[in-house]
C-alpha cells in the first residue's frame, strides 16, 4: 500500500458551480416518484417552524405581562399568568416533538434519495470499473457515497431550519423592537434630537459590528475544516488498505512501513486539526466578550425610557428578550460557520464524485466512437472477434488482429503467456473495454457468466455467494450441497447459510473452486473463464475443466489460460500478433487453441 500525505488547501470560499451543482442533483427528491412524501415532509416542518416562531412570541408577550403584573403586585393576573405559562410551555413541547420528527425524517429520506441517486450513477454502465481502470476515480467513493450524503443533507436541513427560524424570527422580533421601544429624545448642550426606532437600530448596530468581527476572523475556518475533512479520508482510506492486505503486508514484513506510512497521514490529519483548534480560539475571544454582554445591553439602552417612565418594567424586559432574539438572528451565519463548512467539504466530494462518473461516461463515449471497436449480437450462438485489436486507453496495441470463432456448444482453451492479452480480450468480450477496433459478436438470448481470475466475495452466505448476482436461484439445497462437492467442497457444504469473510476463510484455490460451483448451480449457455483455475495445479485444472464439460453438456465454453493442456486431444496452434501487427514466433506472443476430444 502506498498513500502520500494530501497537500495542504489554502481557504477556501464557496465555490458557486459546487453549490448549484449539488441543489441540481439533490433537488429530484422534490420531484418525481418521491415528491408526495418529499412535500409532505417540507411542508409539515414549515408549518411546525412557524408554530413555533408563534409560541416563542407568545411568550416574549407573556414576559411583558408577567413582569408588569409583578410589579403592580397583582395577585389575580399573576395567577392567570402562571396558567398560560403551562399553556405556552406544553404548547412549544408539541411543536418540539413536531419538528424533531418532521427534520429527521426529511434528513433520513433526503438522504435515502441522495445515496440512491449516487451508486446508480457510479453503479450504471461499470462507471466504477472505467473510473479504477483509467485511475481517474476521487479517492474513498464508498466514503463519498456513505458518510458525505449524510453530513450533506442532514446538515443543510438544519441550516435551512436555523436560517428560517433567523429571517422569520428577526422580522417579528424587530417588530416588537420598534413598536414597543419606539423613539428615543436625546438632550445635549441644549439641543434636542429624536433617534427613531432606536432600539431596532440599537440591536442592528449591535449585530453587525459583532458579526462582523467574528466574520473577520472566522474566514479561514472554512478552508481548515474542508482540508481537515480530506485528511480524514486519507486517513481513513489507508487503514482500509491495511485491513484489506493484512496477510500481503505481513507477509512481506510491512507493519512498519505501515505504520510510517499511517503515522504522516495522522501527522496531517492532527496538523489541520489544530489549525481549526487555533482559529477557534481567536473567535472565542469575540464571541466569550460579545456574548455575554447581549442580554445585558438592551437593558441599558432601555434603562433612560425606563427612569422617565416611558416604558414599564414589563416592557424593559419584552425588549431585552426580543433583543436577544434579534441578535440570534443576525449572528445565525457566524455561529453555523462551521456547519456550512462542514455541509460544503461533504456537497465538494459528492460533486466531485458526480463529475467525475459524467466526464468518464463522455470519454468512454468518445474514445469508443474514435477506436471503432464494433460491439454486435450473434444470432447463430456463436462467439466470434474478427481482427480485433485491443487498445488501452491512452491509443498503445495491448493485442492485435485477433480472430476468434466458437461456436455453440463448442469448447475452447485459449492459452498465452502473461502478458498477451487475454484478460484484455475477455474484457472486449464482456463489453467492458471500448478501446480497440475490429468487431466482437456475442450471442443475443444467451446467459453468460464470466467467471475471473480474482473472484469477488462479499461478506455473505455460502448461499448467496451461489447465487450471486442473483438474489436466489431455483434450485434445491440438495443441487447446491452436490455442486460444492462436484467442485472439492464438500467439506465446507454444512455451512450454507453461514454468513462469514468467505474471501478470508478460503485459499485462492478454494474461491475459484468456490466460482466454479457457482456456475454448475447457474447453468448459463456460455463460460468464459479467464485465468479461473490459475491457482490450481494442472490436474486438479484438468479434472475441473472435464467436470465443467459434463456438467454443462450443452454449454459453450471458453477458457483463457497461461497453461494449455497437451495432454488432451485436438490442440490447433496459432500466433497471437504482436502490436506491431506482424505474427510473431516468440513463445510470449503464442495464442494456442485447445479443442478436447
Amino acid at each position: 500500500m502506498t498513500a502520500a500525505p494530501p497537500a495542504t488547501q489554502p481557504a477556501l470560499a464557496l465555490d458557486r458551480r459546487v453549490i448549484m451543482a449539488f441543489f441540481r442533483l439533490s433537488r429530484g427528491f422534490w420531484q418525481g416518484a418521491t415528491q408526495r412524501r418529499a412535500w409532505l415532509i417540507t411542508t409539515g416542518l414549515g408549518l411546525f417552524l412557524s408554530l413555533s416562531i408563534g409560541a416563542t412570541l407568545a411568550l416574549n408577550h407573556w414576559n411583558r405581562w408577567f413582569f408588569d403584573a409583578l410589579a403592580a403586585k397583582d395577585t389575580a393576573t399573576l395567577g392567570n399568568a402562571v396558567l398560560a405559562l403551562g399553556l405556552i410551555i406544553a404548547t412549544m413541547a408539541g411543536v418540539g416533538v413536531g419538528i424533531v420528527r418532521c427534520r429527521e425524517t426529511l434528513q433520513a429520506r433526503w438522504r435515502e434519495w441522495v445515496s440512491r441517486a449516487l451508486v446508480e450513477r457510479w453503479l450504471s454502465n461499470d462507471r466504477f470499473y472505467h473510473l479504477e481502470l483509467t485511475r481517474t476515480s476521487p479517492a474513498n467513493p464508498e466514503y463519498r457515497i456513505s458518510d458525505d450524503t449524510r453530513w450533506a443533507t442532514e446538515l443543510l436541513v438544519d441550516c435551512a431550519i436555523g436560517l428560517f427560524l433567523a429571517v422569520v424570527g428577526a422580522t417579528a422580533f424587530i417588530g416588537i423592537l420598534w413598536s414597543v421601544g419606539g423613539s428615543l429624545t436625546v438632550t445635549a448642550g441644549g439641543y434636542s434630537f429624536v433617534i427613531p426606532a432606536y432600539m431596532v437600530l440599537a440591536a442592528l448596530a449591535y449585530g453587525i459590528i459583532a458579526s462582523s468581527l467574528m466574520l473577520r476572523v472566522g474566514r479561514p475556518l472554512l478552508g481548515s475544516v474542508v482540508a481537515k475533512n480530506e485528511a480524514e479520508g486519507h486517513f481513513r482510506f489507508a487503514l482500509m488498505r491495511v485491513r484489506d492486505n493484512a496477510e500481503s503486508i505481513a507477509l512481506a514484513r510491512g507493519a512498519e512501513g505501515e505504520k510510517r506510512i499511517a503515522g504522516g497521514l495522522y501527522d496531517t490529519l492532527v496538523g489541520r486539526w489544530l489549525a481549526i483548534v487555533r482559529q477557534h480560539g481567536n473567535l472565542t475571544w469575540i464571541t466569550d466578550s460579545s456574548g455575554p454582554f447581549v442580554p445585558i445591553f438592551p437593558l441599558l439602552v432601555a434603562t433612560p425610557k425606563y427612569l422617565s417612565g416611558e416604558l414599564t418594567i414589563g416592557e424593559v424586559i419584552q425588549l431585552a428578550a426580543a433583543f436577544v432574539q434579534v441578535q440570534v438572528a443576525i449572528s445565525w451565519i457566524v455561529d453555523n460557520y462551521n456547519k456550512i463548512a462542514d455541509w460544503y467539504a461533504s456537497a465538494r466530494r459528492i460533486i466531485e464524485l458526480t463529475d467525475a462518473c459524467d466526464a468518464i461516461h463522455e470519454r468512454l463515449l468518445q474514445s469508443a466512437a474514435a477506436a471503432r471497436l464494433d460491439l454486435a449480437g450473434s444470432l447463430d450462438g456463436a462467439i466470434r472477434l474478427s481482427n480485433v485489436t485491443v487498445l488501452d486507453p491512452a491509443g498503445r496495441e495491448l493485442v492485435a488482429g485477433v480472430d476468434l470463432d466458437v461456436r455453440a456448444g463448442q469448447r475452447l482453451m485459449v492459452s498465452a503467456p502473461s502478458g498477451a492479452g487475454k484478460s484484455s480480450l475477455v474484457r472486449a468480450m464482456a463489453g467492458l473495454w471500448p478501446w480497440g477496433r475490429g468487431r466482437v459478436a456475442m450471442p443475443v438470448e444467451r446467459s453468460l457468466l464470466i467467471v475471473p481470475q480474482r473472484p469477488f466475495l462479499s461478506a455473505t452466505s455460502l448461499r448467496a455467494a451461489l447465487y450471486y448476482p442473483h438474489k436466489r436461484v431455483a434450485v434445491s439445497d440438495e443441487e447446491l450441497v452436490a455442486a460444492l462437492d462436484l467442485c472439492g467442497l464438500g467439506a465446507i457444504a454444512p455451512r450454507l447459510d453461514e454468513e462469514t469473510r468467505w474471501d478470508h476463510e478460503l485459499s485462492n484455490g478454494e474461491l475459484q473452486r468456490l466460482w466454479l460451483a457457482r456456475v454448475l448451480v447457474q447453468q448459463p449457455d456460455i463460460v468464459v473463464l479467464d485465468e479461473a483455475l490459475g491457482a490450481l495445479d494442472d490436474q486438479n485444472r484438468r479434472d475441473l475443466m472435464r467436470m465443467l464439460g459434463e456438467q454443462l453438456p450443452g454449454a459453450t465454453i471458453v477458457s483463457f489460460s497461461q497453461r494449455a493442456n497437451p495432454a488432451e486431444a485436438g490442440v490447433q496452434q496459432a500466433n497471437l500478433p504482436t502490436p506491431g501487427g506482424e505474427a510473431s514466433p516468440d513463445a510470449a506472443a503464442a495464442l494456442r487453441v485447445t479443442v478436447p476430444a
